[in-house]
């Protein structure tokens, strides 16, 4: 149930955040070790299996990985320029746009009664491509106007990103009883890790969330909405069965926000960051409305 609220407690705690913002300012040396700790705990849910299975669909990974690194990208940079959004806001829809899919995807996944493991493979694939993707993507689409640090980005990514998911990777395999142990508090440890990230965020761009908070809701919602339908019809259109649709459409819809409006505030503003935070709530909300529709539409296995 608290889970299920996520959305709920991610807004509470921005609206907080929002009206006091020095509650939360101070903690804005945390955000990149809460990541840290999200990334450990979405290693320590994955496993070498997870990664050998990926060569059992590797039609279907290539294709979600392809459509994770074009249509949420270029969507991006065409609703920010339609929308007339500064740089600042511009870099913050791209780098949400430019990042790996999130791992809430995989629940609304299995919520929707899609391919679970077909999930898990693509959420790790895109998160370890999304090292180098991410800063080469936001470079490309706006580097000419705006000074991207792609060395930088692409070394914290390695450590923000790579390395705690190696760390997690390997300590489930070492010591599997011992993490399938602890593994049912991950959720919670990770739920409450993005919250506060998100309520950072908000303290720190407070002043323009009050101008621009609205406009960027709504740029947000067609991002991810947009991700969603594409995922699924192109899919679709390519003679995929609709379990597979099912599940693409959430790898491409449902992005790391979390980690984009980290490396907005490293690198950029925290104004920046403004996008990765609706998307947070907002993909959260979405996603969870169209597993519960999917989850009541059955669908039979595609024969071999």
């Amino acid at each position: 149930m608290v889970i299920q609220l996520f959305p709920l407690w991610a807004l509470l705690l921005s609206v907080m955040a929002y009206l006091q913002p020095t509650l939360f300012v101070d903690f804005k040396g945390y955000i990149l070790p809460l990541l840290m700790v999200i990334m450990l705990a979405m290693g320590l849910t994955l496993s070498s299996k997870d990664f050998k299975a990926v060569g059992k669909n590797i039609k279907a990974v290539g294709v979600g990985v392809l459509l994770q690194f074009l249509v949420m990208p270029i969507t991006a940079l065409l609703i920010a320029t339609l929308f007339g959004f500064d740089s600042e806001l511009t870099v913050g829809m791209l780098l949400v746009g430019s990042v790996a899919g999130g791992t809430s995807s995989n629940v609304m996944c299995y919520l929707a009664k899609g391919d679970t493991a077909l999930s898990i493979s693509m959420t790790a694939i895109s998160t370890l491509l999304g090292v180098v993707f991410t800063p080469l993507l936001v470079a490309w689409m706006i580097g000419t106007s705006v000074d991207v640090p792609v060395s930088s980005m692409l070394l914290s990514l390695v450590k923000i990103v790579l390395v705690p998911v190696a760390i997690g990777v390997l300590l489930n395999t070492l010591a599997h009883g011992l993490v399938c142990r602890i593994e049912p508090a991950l959720k919670y440890v990770s739920m409450f890790a993005i919250v506060f990230i998100i309520a950072i965020v908000v303290a720190l761009s407070a002043g323009k969330i009050a101008s621009v908070g609205a406009l960027v809701a709504v740029a947000v919602i067609l991002h991810n909405v947009t991700g969603l339908i594409l995922g699924y019809w192109v899919t679709a259109w390519l003679g995929f069965d609709k379990k597979v649709c099912r599940t693409i459409a959430f790898e491409v819809g449902l992005q790391n926000s979390g980690l984009a409006s980290a490396l907005a505030v490293k690198f950029f503003t925290p104004a920046a960051a403004l996008p990765g935070s609706i998307f947070s709530v907002w993909h959260n909300i979405s996603g969870s409305l169209l597993a519960s529709y999917w989850s009541k539409k059955p669908i039979k296995e595609a024969t071999k």
